[in-house]
């Protein structure tokens, strides 16, 4: 029996990246932040990082989070670490949710190959199994799983020598801590 089938691993993968992507579009835009066109040249030089953090929205549930250029508070960086190098895009964090769900938005200049090897070596040390599977379609994109519940897909596009990549993970509250 496959665990992931390639509609899931899609689904998933574009799920994360959507999620990230809403979350970004309704930061507001501020001194020190930049719009969403002005941060697609990953290669351009930076004087200072800031980061916004969205504003809980109505709907919002404390234990909720997002933000933009920085990894949000209380995100299990242990469980999720950012690969050295890279800068984050955004991330979000909701330990609201049973799994607990937790997202990464990253770029780095290296090729996406090095992106999926330094995450499998991570994850695989903390117990989590490869799912098979490298792409779905034509994006380098790899599951993991833990357990019954906890899974983790990372997805890298690689453009011009700098890959973005999204990692979205369900996990445990206990793993979290």
């Amino acid at each position: 029996m496959k665990v992931f089938g390639e509609h899931k691993r899609a689904a998933a993968a574009v799920l994360a990246a959507g999620a990230l992507l809403g979350l970004a579009a309704c930061t507001p835009a501020g001194p020190g932040t930049s719009s969403p066109a002005s941060s697609s040249t990953a290669a351009a030089p930076s004087t200072a990082e800031s980061s916004t953090t969205a504003p809980p929205s109505p709907s919002a549930q404390p234990g909720t989070s997002a933000t933009v250029g920085a990894v949000v508070s209380g995100f299990p960086e242990k469980l999720l670490p950012l690969m050295p190098g890279a800068k984050v895009v955004s991330s979000s964090f909701d330990k609201t949710t049973v799994p607990a769900t937790a997202a990464l938005v990253g770029s780095i200049a290296s090729p996406a190959a090095a992106v999926l090897a330094f995450y499998t070596t991570e994850l695989e040390a903390q117990g989590f199994k490869a799912v098979p599977g490298e792409t779905v379609g034509t994006v380098p994109s790899k599951d993991f799983l833990r357990g019954d519940n906890e899974t983790v897909n990372i997805a890298v596009m690689e453009t011009a020598g700098v890959s973005t990549f999204t990692i979205g993970a369900n996990v445990a509250a206990e793993s979290v801590k």
